[in-house]
């Protein structure tokens, strides 16, 4: 019995398709959800395409804040065409089915977009540290150089650490089920359809995520624990306002992304809910993207300016 068993696991990985089922639990709702993913979708590539378009061109926004800002929006818009056009695609047609090497692939560039966000983040950050509390070593120490430096390693960090990631889950065999209970391939749904013992997977998840997620957001806390001590200590009432304005957008993003993503990523297993994945899914992988340019614009007279000058 035991090697008829064995065969049967093995086929099913090898020859596999699994359902992303998405949100079919609310089947009246699938046209609504069509409609409004598909208005978020163009939002965000419009928004941050124009967040690309005046920090790429206006003279007055060629700094190292604004650099940075231009390569977030660059993977915000990566970070959300990995999800959404097969969501979209999934609601329109409501055929689910995906294969195992696309599902690989989805989710391996879920896992390396969200890492580089994560460092992103970390060194904008930084950015603002070195910004507010030693302003006169600014231009010397964030010079272009290393400017294009930190967002280089940024992008190639995570990146052999999570294929290999992803190629571990994808060697299980999938004996459970072909249902995903969720709308893209992600390592808490597709672990749960693995058969035998996944702790050492949960244990590399969970060691990962720290690395990734929880070490990147205790330096940006570091970091702006030090600007709010340096921005107190100014004399000035508006340079306080003003330092403070400089920085509030950014932790408004932070706290969207890191907050969902440490949730998701390191709450117990016991805790697990597939409905409660999927909404706090739905704010890393949507809600921060979209929300990025309108955060940014709204709260920031540099970009506002730049953009009436882009639209008379």
């Amino acid at each position: 019995m035991e090697p008829q068993k064995y065969l049967v696991n093995v086929n099913l990985t090898s020859t596999m398709e699994f359902v992303l089922l998405g949100f079919s639990d609310i089947p009246n709702l699938q046209m609504f959800l069509f409609v409004m993913f598909l208005f978020t979708y163009v939002i965000t590539l419009m928004g941050n395409g124009i967040i690309i378009l005046i920090t790429g061109t206006d003279q007055t926004l060629q700094t190292p804040m604004y650099f940075f800002l231009g390569n977030f929006s660059f993977l915000e818009i990566c970070y959300v065409s990995v999800t959404l056009p097969r969501m979209l695609i999934n609601l329109w047609t409501q055929k689910r089915h995906i294969s195992l090497f696309a599902c690989a692939t989805q989710m391996s560039f879920v896992l390396i977009l969200g890492n580089i966000e994560c460092l992103l983040l970390t060194v904008m950050a930084y950015d603002r540290y070195v910004a507010i509390c030693s302003p006169l070593h600014y231009p010397l120490v964030m010079n272009h150089k290393v400017c294009v430096q930190l967002v280089a390693a940024c992008w190639v960090t995570g990146i052999p650490i999570e294929i290999g990631q992803t190629s571990q889950i994808f060697s299980l065999s999938f004996c459970r089920s072909h249902q995903i209970n969720h709308y893209f391939c992600d390592i808490p749904p597709v672990l749960k359809l693995a058969c035998g013992d996944t702790f050492l997977n949960e244990m590399l998840v969970f060691t990962v995520a720290v690395l990734f997620v929880m070490v990147p957001f205790l330096l940006i806390l570091g970091s702006y624990s030090r600007i709010t001590s340096t921005i107190l200590k100014l004399p000035s009432a508006t340079g306080r306002a003003k330092a403070f304005s400089t920085c509030s957008s950014h932790v408004m993003v932070v706290t969207l992304f890191f907050g969902s993503a440490i949730v998701t990523y390191l709450r117990p297993k016991s805790k697990n809910s597939s409905r409660t994945d999927k909404f706090l899914s739905l704010f890393y992988t949507v809600i921060t993207p979209m929300f990025n340019p309108l955060i940014y614009t709204l709260r920031n007279k540099d970009v506002l300016t730049a953009l009436r000058k882009l639209i008379p």
